[in-house]
């Protein structure tokens, strides 16, 4: 492994379950096999995460799956073409209620209870009531503006005929959303585990629905490096790749879960119980203090199942992701064409490397 262009990386993650395929692949000697020496380095928000990556100051990183797409278009930022050669995992989202609201959405609705997934509909009253008591509109949080929560969050909205115009919509980093929650600065956000169980769990919220619910099998978090630190280091990204695939296929085993759950439980990385991380990993989805979890059985999926190809970036994946960009107005009309899907979603790459892949057995 010494024909490495780079042995020493820095990688950039946020403090998330789906994180694991990073945490595994350091904790479990992945990247060392590889001749690798990683060092994690955990960022609280992602623009931060991004700006470092900008920079050079991370070599790769832990990105939402529109975020090089965003970076590569210069939307929030200034224009850095990103790629990515390896797609992390699927799902892992959900949005949570604050137990207020839930108890408000079941008062105007003359509910005792609500049926899971909830439906974005029953929001239509307690909208209304607040608009005729001249009260505060519903608060919302997403992780970042360029992301799968947002697009989500608005995709579940419009399913119950709600605009985004009728609600409030805030960007709030995930470490801090539980807080937020708590404190009553938000009503509800969308965001990646373990937060949204640690608000089950501190009996402050509902989890209405998981983003498997909303978009089914797509992908959350990928692998992002500058398109220059590729080109330059093509047997590092080989290594780098490979490593991540061994961490993937080794979280398929649900013994390995509970493992992996330990170890994302450190103040390295988490810094969260493990009765929090460890649901969402084994497909429960913790609902209510009062209610029963429900089995989500794909809730995080980081490796291929037979039919499906997770880790590959698909060049359709990313048009798809494009197209909810632009049907929220997020991609002014200079940004339309600037750049090509297929050279950010680097099916071509992922196809490159995949012959080094060596799938032992765990």
């Amino acid at each position: 492994m010494g024909n490495l262009e780079k042995e020493q990386l820095t990688i950039g993650f946020v403090p998330l379950t789906d994180s694991a395929p990073l945490v595994i692949a350091k904790s479990q000697g992945f990247f060392a096999e590889q001749g690798l020496q990683v060092r994690l380095e955990k960022q609280n928000s992602w623009a931060t995460l991004r700006d470092k990556l900008h920079e050079g100051i991370l070599d790769a990183a832990q990105m939402l799956a529109p975020m090089p797409l965003a970076s590569s278009m210069g939307l929030g930022c200034y224009p850095t073409p990103i790629i990515t050669p390896f797609v992390l995992s699927l799902n892992g989202n959900a949005i949570t209620l604050s137990d207020a609201l839930y108890q408000e959405l079941l008062q105007v609705n003359e509910l005792d209870d609500a049926a899971l997934p909830l439906s974005a509909g029953l929001l239509r009253k307690v909208i209304e009531q607040r608009k005729a008591a001249g009260a505060a509109r519903i608060r919302f949080a997403n992780v970042f503006p360029y992301s799968c929560h947002h697009y989500q969050l608005l995709d579940w909205l419009e399913s119950g005929r709600i605009s985004s115009k009728e609600v409030d919509i805030l960007t709030v980093p995930p470490v801090n959303m539980v807080g937020f929650l708590e404190t009553g600065e938000i009503d509800a956000f969308c965001v990646g585990g373990p937060w949204n169980a640690k608000a089950v769990r501190s009996g402050i919220g509902l989890t209405a629905l998981t983003s498997f619910d909303i978009w089914e099998n797509m992908p959350e978090k990928v692998l992002g490096i500058s398109k220059k630190f590729a080109e330059q280091n093509s047997k590092t990204v080989t290594a780098l790749c490979c490593a991540v695939e061994r961490a993937c296929h080794w979280l398929e085993a649900t013994p390995n879960r509970f493992e992996a759950a330990r170890f994302l439980s450190s103040s390295d990385y988490l810094d969260a119980p493990l009765d929090v991380i460890a649901p969402s990993l084994i497909g429960s989805c913790l609902t209510h203090r009062d209610a029963a979890p429900r089995h989500v059985e794909f809730y995080n999926q980081f490796y291929s199942r037979p039919g499906q190809h997770v880790n590959k970036p698909f060049v359709t994946s990313g048009e798809w992701l494009l197209e909810k960009m632009m049907m929220v107005g997020q991609v002014p009309e200079s940004a339309k064409g600037s750049i090509s899907v297929a050279d950010v979603f680097r099916e071509d790459l992922y196809e490159s490397v995949s012959s080094s892949f060596v799938r032992a057995p765990f």
